[in-house]
C-alpha cells in the first residue's frame, strides 16, 4: 500500500497529456524543447483520425484510469476532431481542457492564421509530417489505391489543392508530399508551421501544473 500511496504522489505533481497518436512525436519534441521534465504523455490510436466518433468515449476511459492513477494534472492533445462537441462533453465532465480549435491542421498552423485561409482552405488536402510518414498506411492500402488507382478521383476528385503543413524542414517529407499531389492530380501547396499553437497550449499547461 505505501508503494502506491508513493507512486500516486509522484504522479499528482506531474503533467499528464493524453493526446492524438499522429501528434505524438511532435508532443514529445515541444517537451524536449522547453525542458518539461514534469510531462507525460500516452496516447490514443492515432487511426482514430478516421473514426472520430471512437474519440469521445476512449478519452472518457482514459482520463478516469488516469485520476484513478493518480493524476492530477491532465491536458488533452487533440482539437475538436470531428467529434462534433462530443469531446468537450468528456472534458466538461472531468474539469480538463483540450487544444483550442477544430482540428490539428488548425493549432498547427495557429489559431489566428487559420481563421484568415479557412474559408479559402476548404477544398484543400491537409498533409502533417506525420501524414507523410504514413501516406501508405494511411491512405494507400487502407484505400486501396495502391491496387486501383482508378479510385483516386472517387475519394479526391472534390479537392483541388494539397497542402502541406511542415512541422520540420525534412526534404525526404517535402519529396513524399509533392508525390503525393501529382499522384493525386492537385496543385501543391508548402506551409512552413512549426508546431504551432501546440508549443503555447504545451506550455501553459505545464505552467499550470
Amino acid at each position: 500500500m505505501a508503494k502506491v500511496q508513493k507512486t500516486q504522489s509522484t504522479q499528482a505533481g506531474r503533467l499528464l497529456v493524453i493526446a492524438c497518436g499522429m501528434i505524438a512525436r511532435e508532443v514529445l519534441a515541444v517537451k524536449e524543447q522547453l525542458k518539461l521534465d514534469h510531462l507525460e504523455l500516452t496516447c490514443l490510436p492515432a487511426e482514430f483520425h478516421f473514426y472520430p466518433d471512437r474519440i469521445a468515449p476512449a478519452m472518457d476511459k482514459a482520463i478516469a484510469k488516469a485520476k484513478a492513477e493518480g493524476y492530477e494534472h491532465i491536458f488533452v492533445g487533440y482539437a475538436d476532431c470531428g467529434t462534433g462537441g462530443l469531446l468537450d462533453r468528456v472534458l466538461e465532465k472531468h474539469g480538463v481542457e483540450r487544444m483550442a480549435g477544430p482540428h490539428c491542421f488548425a493549432f498547427y498552423q495557429g489559431m489566428e492564421a487559420y481563421d484568415k485561409v479557412g474559408d479559402d482552405d476548404m477544398m484543400s488536402f491537409y498533409m502533417t509530417d506525420f501524414l507523410c510518414r504514413q501516406f501508405d498506411a494511411f491512405f494507400m492500402k487502407p484505400l486501396g489505391l495502391d491496387k486501383h488507382p482508378e479510385l483516386i478521383k472517387d475519394y479526391f476528385g472534390n479537392y483541388q489543392k494539397l497542402i502541406y503543413l511542415a512541422q520540420t524542414d525534412d526534404p525526404e517529407l517535402d519529396k513524399v508530399a509533392e508525390k503525393a499531389a501529382a499522384l493525386l492530380g492537385l496543385a501543391y501547396e508548402r506551409r512552413s508551421t512549426g508546431f504551432g499553437d501546440l508549443t503555447q497550449g504545451l506550455a501553459r499547461a505545464a505552467a499550470n501544473a
